[in-house]
């Protein structure tokens, strides 16, 4: 008998031309409709052990050598273990997929290799294959190896319990004692955590079921979010409740990237020294993977909500100053800050008909106001009867109708808003949120009380400044002519000045 013919029969009884139109539709099924991703490697291997030993047992064959009985069993179980590794690809990464089920790799890995281990047997029991001495041999065999893999063992069944109870998932953030990372892959013998610090730690899934897993800002029903502390002191010169509202008034007012609205961040009053309370800003992080750079924003919030209220952190009461604070020194450090307001003030338009001395009175009583970040520093709606002069820094002008919330205008230091608030009483007409850091100062309408009181006059170049600017905006937009803007400036003068003088009592 020829070569080809031996081959022809070999693989008539062996199913051949079955695997391969199997393993063929599977392949261009997988690769046009496959949701998940196909596993190939698998079937390429039990497919390519199948025709290399039908090629041996063909040649065996034809050479009439004995050979051929001893391989024409494992070519037969190579095959239709072949034609179970399609139907698995087939069912876990076509089928099931469809219908959104997903199962896990580790239990895929468990029913394929049951399955092909009865296939076979069935298929080494009908060659006439007898599996009883075998059996037998392979029961203390197994003990034996069963107890020197013993931990082995104990990996594989505890990632396979992960797996099917879905405990802990791909994505999931955990601390196992002192791991802390992300869960991206449960194996049979281990579970890969990678940490923050660009590290993959792989866990053993016998420590995994054995110890307590802190399943980071997971809770039923709820958002993934964790709770964070942020801590900070300040000393007994100022009264614990107003150091809680103005942090905590800050902090929720931000818009502070991956701090969550709900629930709401608070402060709290944590331990108490001598010299000093221990107080704490509580939020949750939406973003666990970031947890250090946002601790760091809300620091910043804390920072300068402090000083804006005129609070500092504590210090150690050990503390030594070896400089002299003398009255020249505070002299010349308080003439440096006037002068630095002074030429703020000199900057902007609003304040350039103003005397000297009538500035100067101004700078005396400005108020230091840093914002940080995603603060609020004005909101829409608000009654506050103060001008914020930014001396440096970027903010974000933003207004709502009630439904939408957009950005109408960019502020960049130097400049100034609020000034209807401040000169006519209005409420805050849109929210201004700091982009980065911004330098800025406050100031009151009791300060520009005592300005317009001494000069009167002061009320009527106010206006005009204020009508101009705002006219020749709407000249931009409507296309005034240069008489129609003078008029229009007039009006909006007389207007303004009617309710400065009413706002200020001047009448």
């Amino acid at each position: 008998m020829s070569f080809f013919e031996a081959l022809g029969q070999e693989a008539v009884q062996s199913y051949t031309p079955w695997v391969l139109a199997v393993a063929a539709i599977t392949f261009v099924l997988s690769k046009a409709i496959a949701v998940d991703k196909p596993r190939f490697k698998a079937l390429f291997f039990f497919v390519g052990a199948h025709l290399t030993l039908l090629v041996a047992t063909a040649g065996f064959h034809a050479a009439g050598s004995t050979l051929a009985e001893l391989t024409r069993s494992p070519t037969w179980v190579f095959g239709a273990v072949s034609l179970v590794a399609c139907g698995a690809t087939l069912l876990f990464s076509v089928i099931l997929p469809r219908v959104r089920l997903h199962t896990p790799l580790i239990v895929q890995d468990v029913v394929v290799g049951i399955a092909m281990v009865a296939t076979a047997v069935a298929v080494l029991s009908r060659a006439g294959v007898n599996l009883s001495g075998l059996i037998a041999t392979s029961a203390v065999f197994t003990a034996m190896l069963g107890f020197s893999l013993q931990d082995v063992i104990g990996n594989i069944a505890g990632g396979l319990a992960l797996q099917v109870d879905n405990s802990i998932e791909e994505g999931d953030w955990i601390r196992v004692g002192d791991v802390t990372g992300k869960v991206v892959e449960v194996r049979w013998r281990h579970t890969a955590v990678e940490t923050r610090n660009w590290e993959t730690v792989l866990i053993p899934n016998t420590v995994m079921t054995k110890s307590n897993v802190f399943i980071l800002g997971k809770r039923r029903g709820q958002p993934r979010q964790l709770r964070r502390w942020v801590y900070f002191n300040v000393d007994w010169r100022f009264q614990p409740g107003d150091v809680v509202n103005v942090v905590q008034t800050a902090v929720r007012a931000a818009q502070i990237e991956r701090v969550a609205r709900e629930p709401q961040p608070n402060v709290v009053l944590i331990d108490m020294t001598e010299t000093f309370g221990k107080y704490a800003v509580r939020y949750y992080l939406t973003d666990i993977a970031v947890d250090d750079p946002t601790d760091s924003e809300v620091r910043a919030c804390v920072y300068f909500a402090l000083q804006r209220a005129d609070m500092t952190l504590a210090m150690p009461a050990h503390a030594l100053f070896v400089t002299e604070e003398t009255s020249d020194r505070k002299a010349i450090k308080t003439e440096k800050q006037l002068a630095r307001r002074r030429q703020l003030l000199e900057t902007l338009e609003l304040f350039k008909g103003l005397a000297a001395e009538e500035r100067n009175e101004l700078a005396r009583h400005m108020k230091y106001a840093p914002f940080a970040r995603g603060e609020v520093m004005t909101r829409q709606g608000a009654d506050a009867h103060w001008l914020y002069l930014v001396e440096d820094g970027e903010a974000t002008v933003r207004v709502s109708d009630g439904l939408n919330d957009r950005e109408v205008a960019q502020l960049k230091g130097p400049c100034f808003f609020g000034e209807m608030s401040l000169l006519t009483g209005e409420s805050r007409s849109a929210t201004v949120v700091a982009n980065g850091e911004v330098e800025c100062f406050r100031l009151d309408k009791a300060a520009m009380q005592k300005v317009i009181a001494a000069r009167p006059e002061v009320a009527e170049q106010l206006a005009r400044v204020l009508a101009e600017r705002k006219v020749t905006l709407q000249a931009v937009k409507e296309g005034l002519s240069a008489d129609a803007a003078r008029e229009r400036a007039a009006r909006e003068t007389n207007a303004l000045l009617s309710r400065i003088r009413s706002f200020f009592a001047l009448d």
